[in-house]
This record gives structure tokens, sequence and C-alpha cells, in this order.
């Protein structure tokens, strides 16, 4: 797909998310192109009225949003959230179970979903797939203490882990000051199982695979945007 297209696709998914946050709403913001959209979008609202408190999953949202005038908070203020709306790398058909993290905020997002009533996802069309795995490789993100020793694990589990880097050459540092292994496994028969082995694993902070946790997906298609719910 063409990447103005894919650009064009995403901004539509994202206004249509923007569009079901409602006053008085506190609600987590996503990391990544396609969420970079959505809390355009909410600045946009915002700035037109609509009161709501964010919770940002990253720094680099947190920059973006507070340029926009959005009320920020932190989940010490706020355990409790009514929606988070973030994008994903794949959105299995069926399950609607996700992979994420590409954009490096996996854990933060994964926490930040996990203390929100809803979730909801927006994707271009090229996102959907049969099975995690089929495009894209599953960030895991590790203790730089011992990071090898965890990738050795991993890989005996059918994977073929590579350290992420800067264009610089040096390891990507999440914000938890971490390191990422992106792993390609191919198409996952099984997410559950592989769930459970890699959280088996000393020194594994997180994965990018977000299991069960989707209320909605909301995909920006060339004909229009379509819904999906588990």
């Amino acid at each position: 797909m063409p990447e103005d297209k894919a650009t064009e696709l995403k901004k539509a998914a994202a206004q249509f998310a923007a569009d079901q946050v409602q006053d008085g709403m506190k609600v987590g913001l996503g990391t990544g192109s396609t969420a970079y959209h959505l809390v355009e979008a909410l600045g946009r609202r915002v700035a037109a009225g609509l009161r709501i408190i964010g919770v940002p999953t990253s720094e680099r949202t947190r920059t973006q949003a507070a340029g926009l005038g959005i009320p920020l908070a932190d989940l010490g203020q706020h355990p409790q959230l009514d929606l988070t709306i973030d994008g994903a790398d794949e959105v299995a058909t069926g399950s609607l179970n996700l992979l994420k993290g590409l954009g490096g905020a996996l854990l933060r997002e994964k926490i930040v979903a996990a203390a929100s009533s809803k979730l909801i996802i927006i994707v271009d069309e090229s996102k959907i797939v049969d099975h995690l795995g089929s495009k894209s490789v599953v960030p895991v993100e590790v203790v730089p203490f011992g990071w090898q020793s965890a990738a050795g694990r991993i890989e005996k589990l059918g994977a073929t882990p590579v350290l992420r880097k800067t264009p610089a050459g040096e390891p990507y540092v999440t914000d938890g000051s971490h390191y990422i292994l992106d792993c390609a496994f191919g198409p996952i028969p099984d997410a559950e199982k592989l769930d459970q082995q890699l959280n088996s694993i000393v020194g594994l902070v997180e994965h990018g695979m977000f299991l069960g946790m989707t209320s909605l997906v909301i995909i920006g298609k060339a004909g229009g945007i379509e819904t999906l719910r588990p």
C-alpha cells in the first residue's frame, strides 16, 4: 500500500476513534504512527471544549499531547481509565489478539491498556492477519544485564531474536531503560502457549502480544471505516 494512502486510512480511523471519546473521560493515549493521528484529533477536540485527562504511554506521546494542550496525568493519579486508544502492528482476525511494540513502547502500552475498562485499536487494513507473527516480529523487552541469556532462551522457542539498535548502531533503549529483542517467529499457531513460554524467561520484562485485551478494532479501509468486536 502506498505510504500516502496508508496515512490517509490511519487518519480516518484515528478521527473515528477520537469521536468516541466523551466529556470527562480518562483516556490512555497510545504510541506510534497511527496513535499520533489520534492524539492530533483529540487535541482539536480539546481545543474546541472537550474535557478529558490523558495518560500517555510514552514520553514521545506525552510531549505531543502536552503541546496540543491536552491535560495529562499518570496512573498514580488515575489508576483506572475509561479507555485507551492505540494502534497495533498486527490484529488477528477472530480473536482480535494484537502484536504491538514496533514503536518501542510496548511495556507502558500494556500497563495502560490493562488499567483501562476498554481498549480501542485503530489500524489501516494492512494490519489485519490470520495469525500473529504473519508479517511482524514479536518485540520483547528485556533487562540489559544478561540480555544474551534471554535471547538464547527465546531462540530455543523457535525465533530469531535480533537486538534492536538505533540508526547510530547503539542498542535501542526504551523509556523504562530496557532493550528490545525483535523476534521473528513466523505465523504463531498458539499465541497463548507462546505467551506462557515467554513469561517464564528470567530477564524478560514484557512482550508485544496483547491477548484478550481488545474491546474494539477500528479499521481504516479504502471503502470506509469497518469495526470489529471480539
